[in-house]
């Protein structure tokens, strides 16, 4: 929905980049008494300017006719539509070219809203493995107690592969959404998302499309771009590199008018939509992601090089030491533009030592999460996937010896002493 402190005319003047436009678009100084910065709109519900108004934007809210050519639509109500999260959408639609954009409380409120609208009792999800503890906990253990079940998947897996494991299940005719998290937490694994939009329409009966949505995560808005590759949906944790400064809880999901309908009416009698306040913090945060993203991939690949020469690292997981003739490579090169700045690594050992070199760090802070201007590290095997099954931890690799880094804007000579001095000690 527009209403008027949208400005639809700023992208008629010029086809400017999304980071040129993350200060201004979808926003009216005059509207707001001249103030540069959208403000605050801390309030529950907004005043019509007559009965006749309410009616008007009422039957357009809950579907009882369509909006108007021309038509702007005021606001009504917070858990509806509120300045703040309207513009906030807007900003984040021109980087991965969405149409219509939702925010959530939380990335998980956002996966959870998805899977729970366009799945029934009785329905197969399709799903990437590893995906995030909490998705996987979710899938595992909440949608089954709702009649839904899902099947996993590999990257090591080819189409027919994959087909043919959903036949054996008896499942063929009851996918209805594949679930991609690409690159993988924790271990950047790479799926290809044509070969998972190819899966979703083997399965797809006429006009019962079945979705592909992906968890854009690791990668944020920035770097790669899921639905020019033949998703439908795509979801975030804003908490990540959208928000990036570890003070708010945040979720995105981004689609097509038609899909962004349903998710948005689903959000809007849960009632999980984020407030005024996260709203304005997140459109702080996006005048900067460029910025901060870029500066931390460039960290990324030097500490990356620092780890893949270090007599105690086994093997270092990040996307920038693909080579070419690995299928992991032909991924990488079509979908992404940076290596981005997650890795993980295997230190010599195991659990001891890897809680010896979290132990001992100074600089890199011991907390989950990613994507934030400080540096992150934790123990995916026994912290964020810990709930994983044992079966598939070993499976993915998620082992005792793992470490995950999230690489912050810090200077990277001092990440890099920090991580040094931490593996150097002896236990």
């Amino acid at each position: 929905m527009s209403f008027a402190l949208l400005n639809p005319n700023v992208m008629d003047q010029r086809n400017f980049h999304p980071e040129s436009l993350m200060m201004t678009h979808g926003y009216k100084p005059e509207l707001s008494e001249g103030a540069i910065k959208c403000p605050i709109f801390q309030t529950s519900t907004f005043v019509f300017k007559s009965a006749e108004e309410g009616k008007s934007f009422f039957q357009v809210a809950y579907g009882k006719r369509e909006k108007e050519p021309n038509e702007e639509l005021g606001l009504i109500y917070s858990r509806l539509n509120n300045p703040d999260l309207q513009i906030l959408e807007e900003r984040l639609c021109l980087w991965d070219q969405a149409e219509e954009c939702a925010v959530f409380e939380s990335g998980m409120s956002a996966i959870s809203t998805v899977m729970l609208e366009f799945l029934r009792p009785g329905d197969v999800l399709l799903y990437s493995k590893p995906v995030y503890g909490g998705t996987d906990h979710f899938i595992n253990k909440v949608l089954p107690q709702y009649g839904i079940n899902g099947i996993g998947f590999t990257s090591s897996q080819s189409l027919e592969e994959i087909t043919e494991m959903v036949k054996s299940k008896g499942a063929e005719d009851k996918v209805k959404m594949v679930f991609v998290e690409t690159p993988a937490n924790p271990t950047n694994t790479l799926f290809d998302l044509e070969v998972c939009r190819m899966v979703a329409d083997q399965h797809s009966r006429n006009e019962d499309k079945v979705i592909v949505c992906v968890d854009n995560t690791y990668m944020g808005p920035l770097w790669q771009h899921p639905l020019a590759h033949g998703a439908d949906l795509v979801v975030y944790s804003a908490t990540k590199y959208i928000g990036g400064h570890s003070d708010l809880i945040a979720g995105a999901v981004l689609g097509n008018v038609s899909l962004m309908k349903r998710v948005r009416t689903l959000r809007t009698f849960l009632g999980n939509m984020t407030g005024p306040w996260t709203g304005w913090l997140l459109m702080r945060s996006l005048e900067t992601l460029k910025v901060r993203m870029t500066k931390q991939a460039e960290n990324a690949e030097k500490v990356a090089g620092f780890l893949q020469n270090h007599p105690k690292v086994e093997k270092v997981y990040y996307l920038g030491n693909l080579m070419p003739g690995d299928p992991q490579y032909a991924v990488f090169k079509k979908q992404m533009t940076s290596a981005g700045a997650m890795l993980s690594f295997d230190i010599v050992g195991g659990e001891k030592e890897a809680f010896s070199f979290l132990n001992n760090l100074k600089l890199i802070k011991l907390a989950v999460s990613l994507g934030s201007t400080e540096s992150l590290v934790e123990h995916p095997a026994t912290m964020t996937h810990s709930d994983v099954s044992e079966e598939d931890r070993n499976l993915l690799g998620i082992s005792e010896k793992l470490v995950r880094i999230s690489i912050g804007v810090e200077h990277y000579s001092d990440i890099i002493w920090d991580i040094e001095q931490a593996l150097a000690i002896d236990i």
